[in-house]
């Protein structure tokens, strides 16, 4: 019976490929003729033709292990090594696990090489060899950033190669324990069709790497391009096969970088690491919350501190607010300019503000900005953007020792949002003393006095600040 169903399912694979040849890779949409783009999932570049499926072989193949309880199996191979390098380790779950393999991705120039030379120089210091394979730059361009940075060591090895058969060279060669590409999309091999960074190419290299990795207990870490909307590239297998996939965020202007575990099969996928980028290196910064508040000698209007949660670590942060005079009965000219602020979400809250709240901002200029540079989306700094643009708006200080969370509805409502204990924790832990918070948070703080609030017209008038 077994061999009657292999045969009819080969039957049918058969049929399938020759009425439709042509396949996606990614959604598994077929099609009678090849085209650039899928017609399902509408990715370039990932319909490939489909081979006639192999005969199938009922025979019982090799085992690698024999099968043994799990109470039985062997840990003493999964703990992991420290980095040397304090955020990182935060966000995987203690440091590099042998036979671990980590997918870094992140847009051109935010520093991930610099970051991955930074992590091999710390392992080889602490005597666990490191490969690391530049396929971007030649060796000697990586020794001069390596004297820059202070990473050089006798356990870190360099090699500038693009074949996949020259990088298993090299790893037969030096027997590393850390082995870094740069990155994965520039390596080729020649089992596979296809371009270097192509599907098929960043498919087969990869699955290599990954199974030779995971043989011989090597920490592969391997570094992935972005695409424009900041996804990334290449197939999404490749985020399937690793154990760990890290974003690396930041801004061009600025010095703060973010590294997020997108997934992690040793540790949280929701921790997040901040480091400070600069010309001799990147550093861990344990206490970031100083980078996104500035100190005034006298408490400025326009300003106002939240609290939001990057991943498990709450975070201090400014929300600073510039209203122009206005012109009488002019609507149409008015400018809304924001940075680091979602544009949609800072437009409904000054609408809102004004037909809920009574402050007039239609015709003025409104500009909204975070400190630092830092990037807020989530609802909980709704309050403080409000309060920020009030405060602005009537050219009334806030106290400075303030701090306001929640989310602003359409109603005027203020909603609850989560981990307000841990948020206003860490704003007592730097010295601020009063907060406004959603009514039903039913937190209390010994020496911070919590007021609750239910709209946003009440939240105003807690501070003195009303409407027209």
């Amino acid at each position: 019976r077994q061999r009657q169903m292999c045969i009819r399912d080969r039957g049918y694979l058969m049929a399938k490929v020759e009425k439709d040849p042509f396949r996606c890779t990614e959604c598994g949409w077929t099609s009678q003729k090849w085209v650039g783009r899928c017609g399902e999932c509408q990715a370039w570049g990932v319909v490939e033709e489909i081979a006639a499926p192999k005969k199938l072989s009922l025979v019982a193949g090799n085992v690698t292990a024999k099968a043994t309880p799990i109470g039985d199996v062997d840990l003493s191979a999964a703990h992991a090594r420290p980095t040397g390098v304090s955020e990182l380790d935060r966000v995987l779950g203690g440091g590099l696990v042998p036979g671990a393999a980590i997918l870094l991705a992140g847009e051109p120039g935010v520093g991930k090489s610099t970051l991955l030379l930074s992590v091999a120089a710390q392992s080889a210091a602490k005597g666990i060899s490191a490969l690391y394979i530049s396929g971007e730059e030649s060796a000697s361009q990586v020794r001069l950033r390596a004297e820059r940075i202070n990473a050089i060591d006798p356990q870190l090895f360099l090699a500038s190669e693009t074949d996949l058969g020259a990088v298993i060279a090299h790893i037969d060669s030096v027997k590393p324990q850390l082995l870094i590409i740069d990155s994965v999309q520039t390596i080729g091999s020649s089992a596979a069709d296809g371009a270097p960074g192509g599907v098929t190419q960043v498919r087969e290299v990869a699955g290599a790497l990954i199974r030779i990795c995971k043989d011989r207990d090597i920490t592969l870490l391997l570094v992935g391009h972005v695409t424009k909307d900041g996804s990334i590239a290449g197939p999404r297998l490749l985020e399937h096969i690793v154990d760990v996939v890290l974003q690396f965020e930041g801004e061009r202007h600025s010095r703060l970088r973010l590294i997020r575990a997108i997934k992690n099969r040793f540790g949280a996928s929701d921790e997040v690491g901040c480091f400070d980028l600069s010309d001799t290196g990147i550093e861990s910064v344990l206490d970031p919350t100083g980078l996104f508040t500035s100190r005034h000698a006298e408490p400025v209007p326009g300003t106002c501190v939240t609290v939001t949660l990057e991943g498990r670590r709450p975070l201090l942060a400014e929300i600073q607010a510039l209203v122009s005079a206005g012109r009488e009965n002019d609507y149409g000219n008015a400018r809304r300019v924001v940075s680091g602020l979602d544009s949609a979400r800072t437009s409904m809250t000054l609408a809102v503000l004004e037909l809920r709240a009574n402050v007039r901002v239609g015709g003025r200029d409104v500009y909204a900005a975070t400190v630092g540079g830092m990037k807020m989306t989530e609802p909980a700094a709704d309050l403080a953007l409000a309060l920020a643009v009030a405060s602005a708006a009537k050219g009334l200080a806030l106290p400075s020792d303030l701090v306001a969370i929640g989310e602003v509805g359409l109603a005027g409502e203020i909603r609850k949002v989560s981990g307000v204990n841990r948020r206003l924790q860490e704003a007592y832990r730097l010295g601020f003393k009063r907060a406004l918070v959603p009514t039903g948070s039913d937190t209390k703080i010994d020496g911070m006095e919590i007021v609750e609030v239910s709209r946003l017209d009440a939240a105003l008038k807690r501070v003195k600040i009303t409407g027209e």
